[in-house]
């Protein structure tokens, strides 16, 4: 529900929606925007968190607000699109990015846990993104920046549903760019790597594979905000391409290098560096 109103947008003031505001790298995207002036919709599930976020964004962003919501069910989020869109009088950018993980091994999941995931993660910001378009192509200007991992471009042990889920994003993405190429409505397709987020540290999951160096948040939302008026339609954060790259290459040699992390006996130099191109 809304947290009550500050004031009115000035004219010409960007409005942008982030999802998963709560925490990590949507908390951090919506602190920086609105630092930057542009009034923020904050939406996540926890009301709490929500208000300590708003409370920060509201000094630089006076009419920025928060909407506390659960993204588990793809038409309920359709739903809050709307009434956000018409609460404000229209969006300017949506920054898709609100995700669960779901981290063990495929023979320990159900159907339930990869559906749980798949809603969250992809079908939500679909359904956001559907009941959106026709507002912003009719409007004949608008952004959607889809927030997927590099996992949505490399399967990872333990992390098939949250892959699944991320690759999908990542598909539609590229497709809907396609379609809506003259339209004024531009996608954006974000890409972090291992990010320091409450996701690593989640009830209901294993610990992670990975062990290495994690990136602060604030280095994503820097990207993030950039993108939205970037021209390039894909952005690592960091520029983590190579890997991807490297598993185009010679995907035999990845799922080799993914089983060796799985048991710990991957050699971290074998790899690719961030910026590197193989």
């Amino acid at each position: 529900m809304d947290a009550g109103r500050g004031a009115l947008p000035e004219p010409g003031t960007r409005t942008v929606l982030v999802t998963g505001a709560s925490s990590g790298i949507g908390a951090a995207t919506a602190r920086l925007l609105a630092g930057r002036g542009t009034t923020v919709v904050l939406v996540a599930r926890r009301a709490g968190r929500l208000d300590d976020v708003l409370a920060e964004c509201r000094p630089t962003s006076p009419a920025s607000f928060r909407w506390a919501a659960d993204l588990g069910e793809p038409a309920a989020a359709a739903v809050l699109a709307t009434d956000i869109w018409d609460a404000v009088g229209g969006l300017d950018v949506v920054v898709h990015n609100a995700g669960i993980p779901l981290r063990r091994p495929v023979h320990h999941l159900t159907m339930a846990d990869v559906e749980r995931a798949l809603r969250v993660n992809f079908l939500s910001p679909v359904a956001m993104t559907l009941a959106l378009l026709p507002h912003m192509v009719q409007r004949g200007r608008g952004v959607v920046v889809n927030v997927s991992s590099l996992g949505g471009r490399l399967g990872v042990a333990t992390e098939a549903a949250y892959c699944a889920s991320k690759f999908a994003l990542a598909g539609w993405s590229e497709a809907v760019a396609a379609d809506l190429a003259g339209s004024g409505v531009r996608v954006r397709l974000v890409l972090p790597g291992a990010i320091d987020t409450e996701i690593w540290d989640q009830p209901d999951n294993d610990p992670p594979v990975y062990r290495g160096p994690l990136t602060p948040p604030e280095e994503v939302a820097g990207g993030i905000a950039d993108c939205i008026d970037s021209d390039r339609f894909e952005h690592y954060l960091p520029d983590m391409k190579a890997i991807a790259e490297f598993k185009t290459a010679d995907v035999d040699a990845y799922l080799e290098g993914v089983r060796a992390m799985a048991a710990g006996t991957l050699d971290p130099g074998s790899l690719p560096r961030p910026g590197e191109r193989s």
